[in-house]
C-alpha cells in the first residue's frame, strides 16, 4: 500500500510539473485565445444556469398552484367554487371540518384532514368553500390576515418539504390541498408525504395544515396491502407501513353516496341560488335521471 501512495503520488507530482511547463512554454497570443475561450464558456454556464427561486408574492392573490419546477407558486385570482350553503346533505361533516379550519386559522391545535368517499359528494368543494367562509369572517377582523389556500399536484408530492419550508417563514397561515390523492403499487412517494405530515425533527410547520381528498380510505390500493402481507416475512408490520400513511392525518371524514331526498334536496338549493324557472315537480323529474 506505501509504494502504491509513492507511485500515485509521483504520477500526481508529474502531471502538475508537466502542466505547469506546458504553460510556460505557451506563446501570449495563445494564452489569450485559451483566456477568452474559458471567459466564453463561463459567460454561456452563468446565461443556462437556472435563476434562483424569487420569494413568493403572498399578497398577490389568497389561493395559489404550486409549481414544483419552477419552485414558485402561482396566483389564482378567481377560484372555482360554490358557496358552503349550497353543499346540502353533508351537515355534519361541514360542521366538524368548518370547526378544525376555524381553529387553525386562529392559531390553536388542528389536525390534517382526510377526505375520502364516493365521487361527487363535495369533498374538494367543501375545501375551497370553507376557505372563502373563513376570510370572509376574518374580513371583519383588521388584525386578522387572510388564510391562503396552496393547491399541490398529486404529481409534485415529493416536493412537499420543500414548499413546507418556504411557506414556514410566511407571515400568514396556509391550507395544502391535495384533490385526489392515492398512490400506485410500485409508487414510493407516499414516505415523502409520511415524512413531510409528522416527521423528522421540525415536524409540520404551524402555520400550514394538510388537506386531501381521495376515493380511498387508506390512500393505498388494497391489492398493494395485500401482496405486502402475503409476501412480508413479518405481515403487521408491513401492512402497519402501509396503512400508517393514513394516520398521519389526525381526522378522517367520509363521504357516501347520498339518499335520492339529499340528492333533490341538492338540486332545489341550487335552483333557488340560481333563480332558476322552474316548476318542483319538472325539476324533479329531470334531476331523477341523473341520480
Amino acid at each position: 500500500m506505501y509504494l502504491f501512495l509513492l507511485f500515485t503520488n509521483g504520477l500526481y507530482y508529474n502531471l502538475v510539473k508537466n502542466t505547469i511547463q506546458g504553460v510556460a512554454e505557451l506563446s501570449d497570443t495563445e494564452l489569450k485565445r485559451i483566456r477568452e475561450q474559458l471567459e466564453a464558456i463561463s459567460e454561456t454556464l452563468l446565461r443556462t444556469a437556472p435563476s434562483a427561486p424569487q420569494a413568493p408574492d403572498y399578497d398577490a392573490a389568497d389561493a395559489f398552484v404550486w409549481n414544483a419546477t419552477n419552485q414558485a407558486l402561482t396566483p389564482i385570482i378567481n377560484v372555482n367554487r360554490v358557496d358552503i350553503n349550497l353543499l346540502k346533505g353533508i351537515d355534519h361533516i361541514k360542521d366538524i371540518f368548518l370547526k378544525n379550519t376555524q381553529q387553525f386559522a386562529k392559531g390553536l391545535s388542528a389536525n390534517n384532514v382526510l377526505l375520502w368517499g364516493a365521487r361527487g359528494m363535495g369533498k374538494s368543494s367543501i375545501i375551497k368553500a370553507a376557505h372563502a367562509y373563513i376570510n370572509e369572517e376574518r374580513a371583519n377582523a383588521s388584525d386578522s390576515l387572510p388564510l391562503k389556500l396552496i393547491e399541490i399536484h398529486r404529481e409534485d408530492i415529493e416536493s412537499l418539504p420543500i414548499l413546507m419550508g418556504q411557506l414556514s417563514k410566511a407571515a400568514y397561515s396556509f391550507i395544502l390541498f391535495c384533490d385526489d390523492l392515492s398512490f400506485d403499487n410500485d409508487d414510493t412517494s407516499y414516505k415523502s408525504l409520511k415524512a413531510a405530515l409528522d416527521g423528522g425533527l421540525e415536524g409540520r410547520p404551524k402555520n400550514v395544515i394538510f388537506y386531501a381528498t381521495s376515493n380511498r380510505r387508506h390512500l393505498l390500493p388494497r391489492d398493494m396491502i395485500e401482496n405486502e402481507r402475503s409476501t412480508a416475512i413479518n405481515p403487521s408490520e408491513a401492512v402497519e407501513e402501509k396503512v400508517s400513511l393514513s394516520d398521519r392525518f389526525g381526522l378522517w371524514l367520509g363521504f357516501h353516496k347520498c339518499s335520492q331526498d339529499e340528492f333533490l334536496s341538492m338540486v332545489d338549493g341550487y335552483a333557488d341560488h340560481f333563480g332558476l324557472k322552474i316548476s318542483r315537480e319538472e325539476l324533479h323529474q329531470k334531476a331523477v335521471e341523473w341520480y
